[in-house]
């Protein structure tokens, strides 16, 4: 008898990426070609007509016909199935509607502003450096809305910017005015509010003011009259900046007080590819304590003022922050004779709106709503923007080093209206009628209804290393699908996973039953599954559902900031019903 030992080597082939479209494309372009198979001019007009939902729907295929001569793809009788699929799969075939196109002379009160929370720090909130590049990274993204808390040097005859109290380093004031000079209208012409935390005295306001008189220039919008009755608009407001503080005078009425520290421990870092959805929680009423780290942003030190020293500081303010007088009923009330900012931190303003949402959506119709991050947020996590813009809150700031769901929902609210960081509130926000104010509470009917099919995806394999996402094969890829907005519209879906490929194809519909379309956030993640561990993240994008387009569109995706990424795109339909 013998003994043998035998050795295998097995390799396993897989399926080359494809360059084709997916089955559900194929029947598409079936559907609209010709008796020859070809979409001629005539098909390819009855295509942007009826599926893409193009106004000018002669002007739109004749586009794709010149584009398709160009790379050479036109056939002698039309446009061929390849041709098609590069028209559909081009960074010109966007999803949302371009440039800036909604009303922007109404009151600055009347629009959503892209805003930026403690603007200058670079990671988290406790001992992170301070810099002026954050500024410059938010700017270029659109923020319309900087933050600044301003200290007194070591030696007190400078003006730093740092978070208080804390472990930050500081940065000096004059570069990050000097950056903010430089990138103030780098993506948007309308205007950039800084909101300044203000701890300084008498003679250092003297400097700031200073400083920005020379830096800004004829940038700054100074009011022509101390009490403004309404705010002018975006349009009017082009190419300015407007300073948002409170008046000196209110120093000489308020004793140094201290910010509210949650007393829920709640600051870790949101789940990046799994874990837990953007929650609709439910608003929690709770006492607050007081701790020495966090002082609230809208009350400062108590610093002796005389009127005749504060007078050009005064000057400088375009948007007065208001000071809170007793309970929220109190502050809320609307003064005919002047507008202002009054800002309340998130956990402040989720109390509120169980006894004082009519008020907050009165109030916001005149005067602008800050909310700011809870203080234990201490890794620069962010909360659900979307609870504030239900209520008419202008000027939800958020910690744009976050990088995480809540943060990419904000960067698809402001994708709307041509990336200018001002996006119209819906009409029904601007109503303040007794028996027409909106409630986001309430049980309201289905107004629409979206339709989203996923055909197929492409480009990792171009912008991704064959290992980035498995060792040992290609990856096993799933789309997520979902809707951010009032709560009864919220909820989130899935295709199944396509195993071993760079270029999945999933044909998957699925609809969304939409009873507040206009604040409603199409959420898009695609991630590779693993059995073993975590999945791996591989793309996002959020798009605003009432700028979508109709038709079969290229969707490019962007990584955890938000950046494009060069070659992964998806290709999905949309339409409504």
């Amino acid at each position: 008898m013998y003994n043998y030992r035998i050795c295998y080597c097995f390799r396993l082939r897989y399926r080359p990426a494809s360059n084709e479209p997916s089955d559900g494309l194929k029947e598409v372009y079936k559907k609209y070609s010709g008796a020859d198979g070809v979409m001629g001019l005539e098909q390819l007009q009855r295509f942007m007509s009826e599926l893409q939902g193009e106004a000018d729907a002669v002007a739109a295929a004749q586009t794709v016909l010149e584009r398709s001569k160009e790379f050479r793809l036109l056939k002698r009788k039309g446009v061929s199935l390849d041709a098609f699929f590069h028209y559909l799969s081009s960074n010109e075939n966007s999803p949302l509607l371009t440039g800036v196109h909604q009303d922007m002379t109404a009151p600055l009160s009347h629009y959503f502003i892209f805003t930026g929370h403690n603007s200058y720090l670079t990671g988290n909130q406790l001992t992170s450096d301070c810099s002026d590049q954050p500024i410059r990274k938010a700017l270029l993204r659109g923020v319309r809305g900087i933050e600044l808390d301003v200290w007194p040097s070591s030696n007190h005859d400078d003006i730093n910017v740092l978070h208080g109290r804390t472990l930050t380093t500081p940065v000096k004031l004059i570069d990050c005015l000097r950056t903010i000079k430089e990138y103030a209208f780098a993506s948007s012409p309308y205007p950039l509010i800084i909101t300044l935390e203000d701890h300084l005295n008498t003679t250092l306001r003297a400097k700031l003011t200073s400083m920005m008189n020379e830096i800004f220039g004829d940038l700054l919008y100074v009011p022509n009259k101390e009490l403004i009755e309404t705010f002018p608009s975006p349009e009017d407001l082009k190419m300015k900046i407007l300073v948002s503080t409170k008046p000196p005078t209110e120093y000489l009425e308020e004793p140094k007080t201290l910010r509210d520290k949650d007393n829920e421990a709640q600051g870790g870092a949101e789940d990046e590819a799994w874990g837990e959805e953007i929650l609709q929680h439910k608003p929690e009423v709770f006492e607050h304590k007081q701790s020495e780290h966090y002082q609230d942003e809208e009350d400062h030190d108590e610093i002796v003022e005389r009127p005749h020293e504060a007078a050009d500081y005064r000057h400088l303010i375009a948007i007065p922050a208001r000071k809170k007088i007793g309970g929220l009923t109190e502050t809320l009330k609307t003064d005919s004779n002047q507008v202002g900012r009054l800002s309340l931190s998130e956990q402040v303003f989720e109390k509120a709106t169980i006894h004082h949402g009519n008020e907050i959506i009165r109030f916001t119709h005149n005067n602008l709503l800050r909310i700011y991050p809870r203080g234990t947020r201490f890794a620069s996590s962010n909360y659900n923007p979307m609870h504030g813009w239900m209520y008419g809150a202008q000027m939800v700031a958020f910690n744009m080093q976050g990088y995480a769901r809540s943060l990419w929902v904000m960067q698809g609210m402001f994708h709307a209206n041509g990336g200018c960081g001002y996006v119209k509130k819906p009409d029904f926000l601007l109503d303040t009628e007794e028996d027409h104010i909106f409630d986001p509470k309430a049980e309201l009917p289905v107004k629409k209804i979206l339709k989203v099919k996923v055909f197929m995806g492409d480009g990792w394999r171009f912008d991704y290393s064959k290992t980035h996402f498995d060792l040992y094969s290609p990856p096993d890829f799933y789309t997520r699908v979902g809707i951010a907005g009032v709560p009864a519209d919220s909820r989130m879906e899935r295709t199944n996973a396509v195993e071993d490929n760079w270029t999945p194809m999933w044909d998957k519909e699925f609809e969304f039953k939409l009873r507040v379309p206009e604040l409603a956030v199409l959420r898009i993640e695609v991630h590779e599954y693993d059995m073993s561990e975590k999945d791996d993240f591989a793309g996002q994008i959020c798009l605003p559902v009432w700028e979508l387009r109709r038709g079969i569109r290229a969707v490019r995706l962007c990584d955890r900031k938000g950046d494009l990424l060069t070659s992964v795109r998806l290709l999905m339909q949309f339409d409504f019903a």
